[in-house]
């Protein structure tokens, strides 16, 4: 199974990038990320199956393998991503409320909002 680390990850655009072991970019859907999983930060060691999209290769089947070494746990780094992570969740919200106003909701964009919000929640809590 290919594998490699994740090169950047935006939680409001619902997208990143792993650079795979061969030094090659792929995709990466917030929607191929595990369940309950919201998130990923750079370093992020992956394994995934892959598929050719529409611009190229794209994860699928993404499983975590080794997460990125932390400085200390509780730290204020920690405080400072989950603010960032309820701010990302904010603007999706708003987006998705402005859709539902307009009549443009579609359930994939219910379920990427699903996954956040229990993905955030799974955070707050272990906070």
């Amino acid at each position: 199974m290919p594998s490699g680390r994740v090169k950047w990850f935006s939680l409001e655009k619902g997208f990143g990038f792993i650079s795979n072991d061969e030094g090659e970019d792929v995709y990466l859907a917030a929607a191929a990320l595990p369940e309950g999983v919201a998130t990923v930060k750079p370093g992020t060691k992956l394994e995934f199956s892959i598929a050719d999209g529409r611009r190229g290769p794209q994860a699928l089947s993404v499983s975590i393998v080794e997460a990125p070494p932390t400085m200390s746990t509780g730290s204020r780094g920690k405080n400072d991503d989950l603010a960032a992570m309820i701010e990302d969740t904010i603007k999706i919200l708003d987006r998705y409320s402005n859709s539902l106003r307009s009549g443009r909701a579609n359930s994939a964009d219910a379920e990427r909002l699903a996954k956040v919000l229990r993905g955030v929640a799974s955070q707050v809590d272990g906070n």
